[in-house]
């Protein structure tokens, strides 16, 4: 296993309970938060800074405001290192302080895992490789769901195969280890 250089910001998006828990979990939710709690244990050990996206959707979706789906699944442990921004959109930071967040913390370099590849992960690392960040974005560490099958066009695509699509069309700027085993953390300055 190669590690990468280290990290020193964990961008954890949209884990939330609709999308990651019960019968409408993404596929191979309990592996995903496995490896995600891995990353969130290190990063608090090591110092860094944690960032936990949560996204607000619109009204009667599962992941509405106030609603059980909304909830972060994984615990959080407020500070300051540790901080949940709410998000309008999939970008994390479109109409956030999330830029303001790991600029005011000297933070150069990020790993970002969650949910969903092709939209919310995707959105936010492209966002930071155009700020210059150094991004890290462990294959074994984002998913999504199936897209369904359209008659004509294509049969059903696995989830995999998306979460692959995704972080492929990012080009060659992300780091894309196969596993979140690899990646290190670092304090942030």
């Amino acid at each position: 296993m190669t590690n990468t250089k280290p990290v020193d910001a964990l961008i954890i998006v949209d884990m939330q309970s609709a999308f990651v828990s019960g019968a409408n979990a993404v596929p191979d939710a309990p592996p995903l938060l496995d490896r995600t709690t891995e990353l969130l244990d290190r990063a608090r050990a090591a110092g860094a800074v944690v960032v936990h996206l949560q996204n607000d959707g619109p009204p009667g979706a599962d992941d509405e405001p106030d609603t059980p789906g909304w909830e972060l699944y994984l615990p959080v442990k407020p500070g300051p290192r540790e901080h949940v921004i709410r998000k309008p959109r999939d970008d994390g930071f479109d109409s956030t302080p999330l830029g303001e967040v790991l600029v005011k913390a000297g933070v150069r370099a990020v790993a970002i895992c969650g949910v969903m590849s092709e939209m919310c992960v995707q959105a936010t690392a492209r966002t930071a490789l155009a700020r210059g960040y150094r991004v890290v974005l462990p294959h074994d560490a984002h998913a999504t769901y199936n897209v369904p099958a359209a008659p004509g066009i294509s049969d059903e695509i696995p989830a995999h195969t998306v979460s692959r699509v995704a972080a492929w069309s990012l080009g060659n700027q992300p780091e894309t280890p196969v596993n979140a085993a690899s990646v290190t953390f670092t304090p942030t300055p």
